[in-house]
């Protein structure tokens, strides 16, 4: 059986079974603390770190994997969220926080985690706020770092470039 790199072998034993209970979680990471939120409800753990759960209110649409290299962005989106949320969307520098995507999967529909993979891992470009009558929505739009390598480098094979690498 092919496997792709990075998805551990808990993840692998729980796509081989009859019944899976997958689950989304996010952790965004701003500059005074991490946001962290997954799917479903109550609280879970990965990896040590505590998880809120935002039910449906939690939502992403465009992960893809290429067989090209290229970059593939994502959007999340939050409804609902608590004051918590919205104080670091309205205060926080975002952009170029890491921001990663995991699938997961539960132990029979528990909220115990058999395990997770990186489904998406890379930076926060652009946030909007949605304020209507039916609530709030921040809408969170992210790329990988290998948009990077569409930019042109101003660096040259020159002494004055090199030196502004490293002046010795």
């Amino acid at each position: 059986m092919a496997t792709r790199a990075g998805i551990d072998t808990k993840v692998l034993t729980a796509l081989t079974e009859e019944t899976t209970f997958p689950f989304i979680a996010i952790k965004a990471e701003f500059d005074t603390e991490h946001v962290r939120l997954w799917g479903g409800k109550d609280d879970i753990t990965i990896n040590s770190e505590t998880y809120l759960g935002v039910g449906t209110a939690l939502s992403f649409s465009g992960a893809e994997e290429t067989t090209e290299l290229k970059s593939t962005g994502i959007n999340v989106t939050l409804s609902g969220m608590d004051e918590t949320v919205l104080g670091l969307a309205l205060s926080e520098n975002y952009q170029n926080r890491k921001v990663q995507i995991f699938m997961g999967f539960l132990d029979g529909g528990t909220n115990e985690v058999k395990g997770t993979m990186t489904l998406f891992s890379g930076r926060m470009m652009t946030m909007s706020i949605n304020d209507s009558v039916s609530g709030m929505t921040i809408s969170l739009s992210a790329e990988n770092r290998l948009v990077d390598l569409e930019r042109p480098s101003q660096l040259r094979y020159n002494r004055g470039s090199q030196q502004f690498i490293d002046s010795t």
